[in-house]
């Protein structure tokens, strides 16, 4: 009988000691995920904000653009005032 309840008592201990170790290793990997999840969310956050930054970079590039092609066009017209006053002026010289 003790042989019985020997071989019982260990069976029962190693089955204490087995879900001990599983339960230590469980809150370890749970750790572990839970800081590996949390420099995820960092570097996310910091792609975002670059991101964010570039959009508003763009919009004001695409706002100086826009300005300098209405001064383009503004340059363009007067240029053909100009060209037209000096033909007149040549054709007023010529006669």
């Amino acid at each position: 009988m003790d042989k019985v309840e020997l071989g019982v008592l260990i069976a029962i201990a190693s089955l204490a000691v087995a879900y001990l170790g599983y339960s230590l290793n469980r809150k370890r990997d749970m750790r572990a995920d839970v800081q590996q999840d949390a420099e995820v969310k960092a570097k996310l956050t910091y792609i975002q904000r670059g991101v964010d930054d570039i959009r508003l970079d763009i919009k004001a590039s695409e706002r100086k653009i826009s300005d300098l092609g209405e001064r383009v066009t503004r340059v363009e017209e007067s240029a053909k005032q100009a060209h037209k006053r000096l033909d007149a002026v040549e054709g007023g010289e010529k006669r």
